[in-house]
């Protein structure tokens, strides 16, 4: 009997996203999965798409609950897991058909954690581009995973494949809007499981403007999973990450003045201030903004005829 694979996937108002999802999952080289859909709370069709997969296919199931956030959503899906395998998939994310079946693979001798490569992709997963970081299996370390997290440099959910033991004493925090991953990865590595890279993108992330990565201040859940760690981390380990998240917000912001100061003094930036200074001077600044308008609604006239 082959070992059943929960797939967990969350979603909150991207519908138009969820078929592509479903469609990797239902593509997957290895039958033995459940597929438990999550429906926090979205306020767009995601109940309708998913009610029309699981007519395809029994293996999909699903549920809704008030909005609460990710890591609720991921929440409900552990405690709903019927197989010995968990596979996280975001709701904007694809998996190649050969992901369950290549991790699972690599689990048949001793637990491990197994975690694949990834690329990037916008609309299309078979039109990908080089992933936004390097992974190695030399970077899966505790201490790597503490301290240059977000440094360039995460592992998307995606990529890793669970035992379900990993989740008996380990709840993502609802607190967390992100960062939700990294405390995962800390309390998972701080026990040195062995791990097993296999270096294929056997995922695929979406670059989406929408996803709450590029539309979230991250800066709130930086200092609550700050605090969070304090309970996991030893005191010398937090320290340590203490003083190097200071020095990442300094010199981040060292660098950003530092931007702004050559911008300014560039003759680019100089030259544009005096356009509109003079433009401003002879009244002409209104018509300007309105000849900029019309320029842009003839481009897009130009464009679609093309």
């Amino acid at each position: 009997m082959q070992n059943l694979v929960s797939i967990i996937i969350p979603c909150y108002n991207q519908a138009q996203y969820l078929p592509a999802a479903l469609q990797s999952i239902l593509e997957q080289s290895y039958p033995n999965w459940e597929c438990i859909i999550i429906n926090d709370g979205s306020q767009d069709n995601t109940e309708e798409i998913a009610q029309l997969w699981l007519k395809k296919d029994s293996r999909f199931r699903y549920f809704y609950k008030q909005n609460g956030g990710l890591s609720s959503a991921r929440n409900l899906g552990l405690d709903k897991v019927a197989g010995n395998f968990v596979q996280f998939l975001d709701c904007d994310d694809v998996l190649h058909p050969e992901k369950l079946k290549a991790s699972i693979e690599k689990c048949e001798a001793e637990p491990l954690l197994v975690i694949s490569n990834f690329e990037m992709f916008i609309d299309d997963p078979q039109n990908t581009s080089e992933p936004y970081c390097v992974l190695d299996k030399d970077k899966f370390t505790y201490e790597n995973i503490l301290y240059n997290w977000g440094d360039g440099f995460s592992i998307p959910i995606h990529c890793g494949f669970f035992y379900l033991n990993f989740f008996k004493e380990f709840k993502f925090s609802e607190t967390l809007r992100a960062k939700e991953d990294w405390i995962m990865w800390v309390t998972f590595l701080k026990n040195n499981p062995k791990i097993i890279f296999i270096n294929k993108p056997l995922a695929f992330y979406r670059k989406n403007a929408q996803s709450m990565t590029m539309t979230t201040n991250m800066l709130d859940d930086q200092i609550k999973a700050y605090q969070i760690l304090k309970n996991i981390v030893s005191a010398s380990d937090f320290n340590k990450i203490t003083i190097v998240l200071i020095s990442r917000y300094y010199t981040s912001s060292s660098n950003a003045k530092q931007t702004i100061r050559q911008l300014k003094a560039s003759n680019t930036y100089k030259g544009g201030k005096l356009v509109k200074k003079i433009l401003r001077k002879i009244g002409m600044i209104k018509s300007f903004r309105y000849l900029l308008l019309k320029i842009e609604k003839w481009n897009v006239k130009i464009n679609k005829k093309k």
